[in-house]
């Protein structure tokens, strides 16, 4: 009993120690890589005992946010631009960025035989058309250069729903405030519902998604743990099960 009670004593030790090492950071994170990000951090905890708290949004929004003083230490952002405008702000670490992820735009909807490509775009046979805010959220801004790309955004423009993100712009489709939208595919992972068309790479421009640690995590041990964590093997194969792409260089 005396023996057991020392395991006990010991393995009670054990876990205040590392509990005592457990941080917190909080982590912004752009609304199309929501699923993947709960999915990283809940492993992220299990490997390492540290809490990362996210925040979905507009890349945009979280920008603006930022520079106001929101109390981020890291952004992963749905573009590369803003988080390098961020380290040109003095606002984040320059050898912290890097591409986590390249996305994949998709036109969708929840009804089959619906979207076959881009004639469907063509034929303008529906009443709405969802994008996201492209002015906030780089998916929206896809959207549009996809539409001017075949010469159909002027034609298109009046029957446009915009959400303010991607996130939104999928529950117009999914509630029927809009027949067919433009989407992450990374949406529809684990889903063969309704028809969709991926859109080919030749008609806008990369979605390169970067992420960066933010001057707020000087001293934070989980944010450097958490950035470190999302360029390993655990991290980067879930970001490819969601159906993105990864850049080789990151």
């Amino acid at each position: 009993m005396k023996f057991l009670r020392m395991i006990a004593v010991a393995a009670g030790l054990m876990l205040a120690l590392a509990e005592a090492r457990a941080a917190q950071t909080n982590i912004a994170v752009a609304a199309n890589f929501t699923d993947a990000a709960k999915e990283i951090a809940a492993i992220f905890k299990q490997k390492t005992g540290h809490e990362a708290v996210l925040s979905f949004g507009a890349s945009g929004q979280f920008y603006t946010q930022i520079t106001q003083g929101a109390p981020f230490q890291v952004f992963l952002s749905a573009d590369d631009s803003r988080p390098k405008k961020l380290v040109e702000d003095g606002l984040a670490a320059a050898d912290s960025r890097f591409t986590y992820a390249i996305g994949k735009l998709v036109l969708w909807s929840k009804s089959p035989g619906i979207v076959t490509g881009e004639e469907t775009l063509k034929a303008a046979s529906f009443a709405k058309l969802s994008i996201c805010n492209p002015a906030a959220a780089p998916y929206g801004l896809a959207a549009v250069e996809t539409m001017k790309s075949l010469n159909l955004y002027d034609a298109l423009k009046p029957k446009l729903v915009e959400g303010a993100t991607i996130t939104q712009a999928y529950q117009f489709i999914e509630t029927g405030n809009a027949e067919i939208g433009f989407v992450a595919l990374s949406q529809l992972t684990g889903s063969d519902a309704g028809s969709r068309w991926v859109v080919p790479q030749a008609l806008y421009s990369p979605i390169r998604q970067d992420a960066v640690m933010l001057k707020t995590a000087a001293g934070n041990e989980a944010a450097s743990a958490f950035i470190a964590f999302l360029r390993g093997p655990e991290a980067r194969a879930i970001i490819e099960k969601y159906g993105y792409v990864l850049d080789e260089q990151s």
